[in-house]
């Protein structure tokens, strides 16, 4: 079925908008592994702590992560591991497609 026009609005501002900062990417791919406090997040990614944090909550507000506090500590985890499986099949797609212009070019 062909999607509506709202409806594909709707997925680009609830979930392609959060994606397109490559750094949230790499945050949802860490809380696929395991879920993770900001502090470790920053130094596993090597990214400052405010940075990740502001993606965390970018990521927060559009669904894609939840928070459940842990004393004065939270942990982040991802919502819809789903959502691994479709950037996953998007990193073949883009192989994909590198190689076929490769053997166009060569």
């Amino acid at each position: 079925m062909f999607p509506s026009a709202a409806e594909i609005t709707l997925l680009h501002n609830s979930i392609c908008q959060a994606l397109s900062e490559p750094r949230r990417i790499l945050i949802l791919y860490a809380l696929h592994e395991r879920p993770t406090h900001v502090t470790a997040l920053a130094e596993q990614l090597d990214i400052p702590q405010p940075t990740v944090s502001r993606h965390l909550r970018v990521l927060r507000q559009q669904g894609l992560v939840q928070t459940e506090r842990q004393g004065a500590a939270v942990l982040y985890t991802l919502t819809e591991p789903r959502l691994i499986e479709v950037l996953d099949l998007m990193r073949d797609i883009m192989r994909d497609t590198l190689a076929h212009k490769m053997s166009v070019v060569a």
